[in-house]
């Protein structure tokens, strides 16, 4: 892998798993950790069909197959782990136990590992040992509940906030704090990042303005969840949508202006009751009728007026703002995001994923390539 990053030293083996494991592997491989992809030999089925080359989580960092229930390939696994600074897995409680791979086994090797665990429930409590998806965990936090129309049903918001907001970005940082901790102590120790705690640490804001009373249940009422017409978002001429989201009073006022609204010193400028906020709404529907999305986007590019063009993943990578950031690459014919966050002293770019010969991957971590061979002749490793 090319390029250097802020994290150029540090080695993690990930256990391939499905949704923030992966996810997180990606985030610190590119910031410059040089991961190493340990993958099982027999795949699972993960309710998804595509070719390899289209999982971009798996980008910028090599995969290796090995057989985890063998002694050779579990012996494999644990001489990896000892040249590791860090271990990421997403298995449920115990399997990584079961394999001889938990974090005392691993800890006998390095005692100074970071030994990250993500889960949905985590590795307590009377649903750790169950299945779960991301929609289950966000339903348990509260924020699930919190996501749609007035009168109607809980939207999926997408699997952003379990898997990746809750899951992979905790994880993140869960594990480089304790690396830091680890290398001013000799002492390794246990990440536990569980999806449900890390949608509900997203969720803490509401939860306090819950407890000053200032948070309705009843969905589509409350300021940030669509109920206000100055946090909204509606549709245009063409069909397409467009984001208002002037919340003060200044803002609002060059909204106003740009869509010909005239509300400057209107009590429609700052509506307070229900009648009041339902009338500003259809002030503000009725208008951005008028034009399309883009006549709108173009009025409104350049102003303080909190405003956006509701865009596709077809249609984001070409908006002229993105494009200015450089913040799409393209590899292998796939258009895609580049890393993130961007930061001096960090130059490494988004890489294809490398699944070669992995006597070339194990070289790299001190394993000499007549073993590799062995493994590779017995079945063990790919």
């Amino acid at each position: 892998m090319s390029g250097k990053g802020v994290l150029s030293g540090v080695r993690i083996v990930e256990f391939a798993g499905i949704g923030p494991s992966p996810m997180a592997a990606m985030l610190l491989a590119e910031l410059g950790a040089e991961v190493l992809r340990v993958d099982r030999t027999a795949k699972v089925q993960l309710g998804t069909h595509k070719p390899e080359r289209f999982n971009l989580l798996y980008r910028s960092r090599r995969t290796i197959d090995v057989d985890l229930k063998a002694a050779q390939g579990k012996a494999l696994a644990l001489d990896l782990v000892a040249k590791a600074d860090i271990v990421l897995e997403g298995f449920r409680p115990g399997v990584m136990e079961r394999l001889g791979l938990g974090p005392n086994d691993c800890f006998a090797r390095r005692p100074a590992l970071v030994y990250g665990r993500v889960t949905g429930w985590g590795q307590e409590g009377p649903l750790s040992a169950y299945a779960g998806h991301d929609l289950n965990y966000v339903a348990l936090s509260g924020a699930l509940h919190a996501i749609g129309a007035k009168d109607g049903p809980p939207i999926p918001p997408l699997n952003l906030v379990g898997d990746f907001g809750g899951g992979a970005l905790y994880i993140a940082m869960g594990v480089l704090a304790a690396l830091v901790q680890a290398r001013a102590t000799g002492k390794g120790q246990v990440v536990d990042a569980a999806m449900v705690d890390g949608a509900l640490s997203l969720m803490t804001v509401f939860y306090g303005v819950n407890a000053a009373g200032l948070f309705s249940t009843e969905r589509g009422t409350n300021a940030l969840d669509g109920s206000d017409p100055y946090y909204a978002v509606y549709p245009c001429a063409d069909g397409k949508y467009l984001s208002v989201a002037p919340i003060e009073t200044r803002f609002r006022e060059v909204f106003s202006d740009i869509a010909g609204l005239d509300l400057r010193g209107h009590p429609d400028l700052t509506p307070t009751t229900a009648e009041a906020k339902e009338r500003v709404r259809q002030l503000i529907a009725a208008k951005l009728l008028t034009r399309t999305r883009d006549e709108w986007a173009a009025l409104f590019a350049a102003s303080d007026a909190c405003v956006a063009p509701v865009l596709s993943v077809e249609e984001a990578p070409s908006h002229p703002h993105l494009a200015a950031r450089r913040s799409f690459t393209t590899l292998d014919g796939i258009v895609q995001p580049v890393p993130a966050p961007r930061m001096p002293g960090n130059d490494r770019p988004a890489e294809l994923a490398r699944r070669d010969d992995p006597a070339g991957a194990l070289a790299d971590w001190g394993i000499d390539a007549a073993r590799a061979e062995a493994l590779k002749t017995a079945g063990l490793l790919a």
